[in-house]
């Protein structure tokens, strides 16, 4: 297979799309057709923010410093488990901190580093990634409440409409290792109001699109849906 096959094949959603149009308009594989295009998070009067986690959740990565003394994002896990890669883009996709110093684009960059290497769903994948993180005046509106995001992972699964695409899609139109995995979970939110810690959950619900082996030797994030309109 020369390099040009193997560009186009890596490429599934855009050419999904078009080979299983009646799925994509009535189930919705808009994360690798267009991606979401509505930001989820806008400013307000008071922070949206959140309640501490339970016993059993998992603590969130946070930034550390860098060798230059400036916080840095934590990278994405690497893994060659498809599930486990999906859930480790999906923690770090959630986790950011306003206290750091950091930017939304920081945490942007953190998550595009995984993408797949050939390139054809970067500018579509940072599209996704932005619509999931707050606006930079909503970031600066945050910062002032000590906002802080993490969240915990209820459940991860292969979700039978990514069954039927697949099943309607054309033998050679999918890159081999290509999967979907839907993640059900809660958004955490912490800060402080008036001199008082204040928190906030919302269950969230999102599919993670990733390519792993025979294509490549470990994972790599294709594409996310809109945030609460997931495959099912």
């Amino acid at each position: 297979m020369d390099t040009s096959d193997r560009s186009s094949r890596r490429r599934l959603v855009l050419i999904a799309a078009g080979s299983v149009t009646a799925l994509v308009c009535g189930v919705g594989i808009y994360g690798l057709a267009t991606g979401p295009h509505t930001p989820t998070s806008t400013p307000s009067t008071s922070p949206t923010i959140t309640t501490s986690p339970s016993p059993s959740s998992t603590t969130p990565a946070t930034a550390s410093p860098s060798a230059s003394g400036a916080s840095s994002v934590p990278p994405v896990t690497r893994s060659a488990d498809p599930e486990q890669f999906a859930r480790n883009v999906a923690t770090t996709l959630f986790a950011w901190d306003t206290t750091t110093g950091l930017l939304p684009l920081d945490y942007t960059s953190a998550i595009l580093a995984v993408g797949d290497p050939s390139g054809a769903e970067q500018a579509g994948l940072a599209t996704d990634v932005a619509a999931y993180l707050p606006s930079r005046t909503a970031w600066q509106d945050l910062r002032e409440y000590g906002t802080t995001q993490h969240l915990t992972i209820d459940r991860a699964y292969i979700p039978d409409q990514w069954g039927e695409a697949v099943a309607q899609a054309p033998d050679g139109q999918l890159a081999p290792g290509t999967v979907a995995y839907t993640i059900e979970g809660t958004r955490h939110r912490t800060g402080t109001w008036n001199g008082e810690p204040v928190g906030s959950a919302h269950k969230v619900e999102f599919t993670v699109f990733v390519v792993c082996a025979p294509t490549y030797d470990t994972c790599h994030l294709l594409r996310l849906s809109q945030l609460d309109n997931p495959l099912r």
